[in-house]
């Protein structure tokens, strides 16, 4: 088998852990932040990946929706986060992450609904940098929920929550996603293979326990931490996220028609 076919990209960050701790060895891992693994799958360096909606959006006519999976939020995410100093309404400007479109994009809706317009500048992905050149500081994963330990006080926007006060409507920030041309039967299997790691996460008390240790280790949180983020963060996508998906598809990346997904 062509190298890509046995391989699943994940993003680099623990929101994915509970579709991948204790994958079998038969898959190989292709691990880098949302918008990379775009690219990656576009390029075939792989089977199918989870990428930020906005990507899916503005590259519908190349890619195809796996079912059932992904990465949203039914109101708090806890890791995608609008810091600052100050109140949103008084922040003159923003510095914007390169990693994550879907958090840019719903930011700038979020804003805009508000009736903010503040500047939006792109910079790397570290908050004191930013908060020394801008007002706010958006951050995804890791290093969100890492700054929300370090500087509660700073928090002004949980993008999940604001989108579920907003639209009453689930937040799906990554969907995984295939190249129209993979072949269905081997992406059945990887599905299957994501949908086993889940399956047990959840009804598996020890496996639970095995991926909150591991996660916690990862980012230093505490296990109570880790706990209640898998919460918040949620990968088995219901009837209510699709409708969460499909309106943020619609009143935010403008699509006019939602893509059927691959089966």
């Amino acid at each position: 088998m062509e190298t890509w076919k046995s391989t699943i990209g994940r993003v680099s960050f623990i929101n994915c852990d509970p579709l991948f701790h204790g994958l079998g060895t038969e898959w190989n891992i292709l691990s880098a932040p949302p918008s990379w693994l775009t690219g990656h799958l576009l390029r075939n360096d792989c089977l199918m990946a989870p990428i930020p909606a906005a990507d899916f959006a503005d590259n519908c006519d190349e890619l195809m929706l796996i079912p059932d999976i992904g990465i949203s939020s039914r109101g708090e995410v806890g890791s995608v986060l609008l810091f600052g100093d100050r109140k949103i309404e008084e922040m003159r400007d923003v510095a914007i992450p390169s990693d994550s479109s879907t958090s840019v994009r719903l930011l700038k809706y979020l804003l805009t609904v508000q009736g903010c317009d503040p500047r939006l500048v792109l910079m790397g992905p570290d908050l004191d940098t930013m908060l020394n050149r801008c007002d706010g500081a958006l951050l995804i994963g890791d290093r969100a929920l890492n700054a929300a330990r370090e500087y509660p006080e700073r928090v002004r926007m949980d993008l999940g929550r604001s989108w579920k006060d907003y639209t009453g409507d689930s937040m799906v920030f990554g969907v995984f996603a295939a190249r129209k041309d993979t072949p269905l039967a081997t992406l059945k299997l990887a599905h299957r293979a994501l949908l086993e790691r889940l399956d047990q996460f959840e009804n598996d008390a020890s496996v639970r326990s095995e991926v909150i240790e591991s996660s916690a280790e990862k980012t230093g949180q505490s296990h109570q931490r880790i706990q209640r983020y898998f919460g918040e963060v949620i990968n088995r996508l219901e009837s209510d996220d699709i409708e969460g998906l499909e309106k943020f598809l619609e009143s935010v990346c403008g699509m006019t028609s939602i893509p059927a997904r691959a089966w």
